[in-house]
């Protein structure tokens, strides 16, 4: 074989080479915890940006950095739920009986099979007719809130340091749900065309909520997904993300990822799926940088 292939110059090897350095810093990093629990809606209402899958890998990886964390499942597809291993498809108690009333998020809450500090309020489909159901309930906009207040409060809810809400992809009561419950707001933006489309109107509700429902509420992190190195358009959206959203984004960018996509499909997150793949690095450099931007928030 030709020495050639061994170049350290070539680009593949550069790659590999500062691959390798990410991890041996990740194996050495500090992580700082809350002094509170943080509550986090993750929220985008354009469709395919990898919000469950950003949901899921930054609690997973939260979680491996040793902190105790929360993904309610408020999507009726259920696929936070799918990815932490969580079975969501029988007769078993989930977030819509939090949100009518007919149970506690302690009667919901599971422990995920791929690691003990990682847990899920688990979605069903009957979640899908949660909206019209709550339009005729008190206090609609407050039922997620008082109930995670309720379970923090509770001797199995107060060790918590995360709580991620996964927002379905729209905006209506369910998502009105999460940013009254939440402190700050995570929003995934994909490196494509029409990334920033329908951000706008995300950030006006956003600021809507925070005028007239949870005074507390603040966009606090973007991080941007699909990124491709390859192309000078994902370079491009990454630039008028920063450029709008300068204090908020994230220097982490999460690549198009082949094990990232597969690891759902095993009831796993990229984190226990394949740790050492560049999308797992990723999302792990994302949740330290998520960590010590709370030490602030």
């Amino acid at each position: 074989m030709s020495d050639r292939g061994f170049d350290a110059t070539t680009p593949l090897a550069a790659e590999l080479a500062d691959l390798t350095r990410r991890r041996r810093a990740l194996a050495d990093v500090a992580v700082p915890r809350p002094t509170a629990t943080r509550v986090i809606a993750v929220a985008n209402q354009k469709g395919g940006v990898g919000k469950t899958t950003t949901c899921v890998n930054v609690a997973a990886a939260l979680a491996r950095f040793g902190a105790k964390v929360l993904v309610v499942d408020l999507d009726p597809q259920g696929n936070a739920s799918t990815a932490l291993g969580i079975d969501h498809h029988g007769d078993i108690s989930s977030i819509y009986d939090v949100l009518v009333g007919t149970s506690e998020i302690a009667d919901t809450v599971v422990v995920s099979p791929e690691n003990s500090q990682l847990l899920c309020a688990p979605s069903t489909l009957d979640l899908a007719g949660a909206e019209i159901e709550l339009v005729t309930m008190a206090a609609r906009e407050y039922r997620l809130a008082r109930a995670l207040e309720r379970y923090r409060e509770s001797d199995a809810g107060s060790d918590l340091d995360y709580v991620l809400i996964d927002c379905p992809p729209s905006l209506g009561l369910l998502t009105i749900n999460a940013f009254v419950a939440a402190r700050e707001v995570m929003i995934p933006i994909q490196c494509e065309y029409y990334a920033l489309e329908g951000v706008s109107q995300l950030v006006r509700n956003i600021e809507l909520v925070k005028g007239h429902l949870n005074p507390q509420l603040a966009l606090s992190t973007i991080l941007l997904t699909m990124f491709d190195a390859r192309t000078n358009l994902a370079q491009q959206v990454v630039d008028d993300v920063r450029e709008h959203f300068a204090g908020q984004t994230l220097h982490t960018l999460i690549p198009r990822s082949v094990r990232v996509s597969e690891a759902p499909s095993y009831g796993q997150t990229v984190i226990a799926y394949d740790a050492g793949s560049p999308g797992a690095v990723a999302y792990q450099e994302a949740a330290v940088e998520i960590a010590r931007r709370g030490v602030t928030v």
